[in-house]
């Protein structure tokens, strides 16, 4: 892997609905724990991926494919001194679920099993489906996809487990979750929430960080980039959608989008603002 800087694109091709993609060189890039409202399937092309997810790292190396389900709390960092590259496809849970649907025998919501699995024909699968709509082929793109992910089902598909919220502690963590949704710009402190929901603040955290796999605040700090991500999307300002979203600035709503989604918020709007440029240059993060 030549040279030591970190490229990356975030984008999205209008003839594939509910896919973000993205293609990725990363050394010293390190994601904070977090989680996606879409499915994670990551190719890795070279070098090597460490992520933790469900209390061990992974590594997903060359060959490999790093997947994460939805709302599953994961980070992401170099397990090799050169880094790591990759490509990746982001499909939404609908997709998904229309493929399984059409393509399996999987009962239930489908989900991945295991979050590595080793298959150098998916890798290139989907390392076809990005050349493929940077190149604009249409038909290729939506094929391909298809076919990669009906593969990955078949050899490490599963239904995803249903989240308890029967206990006592689970209920109240779902409560907290609808106020911080509410108050996103406004939260309150954890002492002020526990009164509000009448519990203790460690019995709060404790409750939380079983049912969502985070912190109330690292949750709030997730839920932030996943609404200024839809701003953006709508055409707002980085700088408005800082505010919007209960950062103090853009530059606080920059240092952690980029720890989360891998891009800056302005390169990020860029790419998706004509989703048919799809030949746009990689960016350099620490740079834009």
């Amino acid at each position: 892997m030549a040279g030591s800087g970190e490229l990356a694109r975030h984008w999205r091709y209008a003839e594939l609905p509910g896919v973000d993609l993205l293609r990725a060189r990363y050394v010293r890039k390190t994601f904070v724990r977090h989680t996606h409202e879409h499915f994670v399937i990551a190719a890795i092309a070279e070098g090597v991926e460490v992520f933790h997810h469900h209390g061990a790292d992974q590594y997903a190396g060359a060959g490999a494919l790093a997947l994460v389900n939805p709302d599953t709390p994961h980070t992401g960092r170099a397990g090799v001194p050169e880094g790591w590259r990759y490509g990746a496809v982001y499909p939404s849970p609908e997709v998904v679920a229309g493929i399984a649907a059409e393509t399996t025998t999987l009962r239930g919501t489908p989900g991945f099993i295991r979050p590595v699995l080793d298959d150098p024909h998916a890798v290139g699968l989907v390392h076809q489906v990005l050349r493929a709509a940077e190149e604009g082929n249409a038909l290729a793109a939506d094929t391909l996809l298809r076919v990669a992910v009906t593969r990955l089902l078949r050899l490490n598909g599963g239904p995803l487990p249903q989240r308890e919220v029967r206990t006592a502690g689970a209920r109240i963590a779902v409560r907290a979750r609808a106020v911080l949704e509410e108050r996103l710009a406004d939260p309150p402190t954890l002492e002020q929430l526990a009164g509000d929901l009448g519990t203790g603040s460690f019995a709060l955290l404790r409750a939380f960080r079983d049912v969502y796999g985070l912190p109330p605040h690292a949750w709030l700090t997730d839920a932030r980039v996943r609404r200024a991500r839809r701003l953006l999307d709508a055409g707002t300002a980085p700088a408005e959608a800082a505010v919007a979203v209960g950062f103090t600035d853009q530059p606080h709503l920059n240092r952690h989008f980029a720890r989360i989604v891998g891009v800056p918020p302005g390169a990020y709007q860029r790419e998706r603002k004509n989703v048919q440029d799809a030949r746009g240059p990689l960016l350099l993060p620490s740079q834009v």
